[in-house]
């Protein structure tokens, strides 16, 4: 595994807990769906600027670039994260028998599925050097 990878890594276990955490805020005053979505720009924020500063070199886009590119590959991330949470939530783990904790165990899953497609996007996308 390279050290980019890892990097990577890293930062997305910072940014997943900055999603599940603020989800769990959100959570407080609005429903499970829009509690996702809402988190998944927090996530993304935090995201964005350690993979910049931290992660990739420098692809000598403009930052307005790097985010837009950046912006599209998290939300197929996002899709991936909604379908596997939803999933998880209202089907599969209920029918397993879990009662208690099963939107945060849905999410943090749904969180964790897009590792690899998000890893590979943003390294020939969002932070391809030019």
């Amino acid at each position: 595994m390279s050290r980019e990878f890892l990097r990577f890594v890293a930062v997305g276990a910072v940014a997943a807990a900055a999603n599940i955490g603020s989800r769990m805020l959100f959570g407080a005053w609005l429903g499970y769906l829009p509690s996702i979505v809402l988190a998944f720009f927090v996530g993304l924020s935090t995201a964005f600027l350690l993979n910049r500063w931290w992660v990739f070199a420098r692809s000598g886009k403009h930052w307005a670039n790097e985010a837009t590119w950046f912006t599209a590959v998290n939300l197929f991330g996002l899709l991936q994260t909604v379908c596997i949470s939803l999933l998880l939530a209202r089907y599969l783990l209920p029918a397993l028998g879990q009662r208690s904790g099963v939107d945060t165990t849905a999410h943090a899953i749904g969180v964790l599925a897009p590792i690899a497609t998000s890893y590979l996007g943003h390294k020939y996308l969002s932070f391809r050097k030019q």
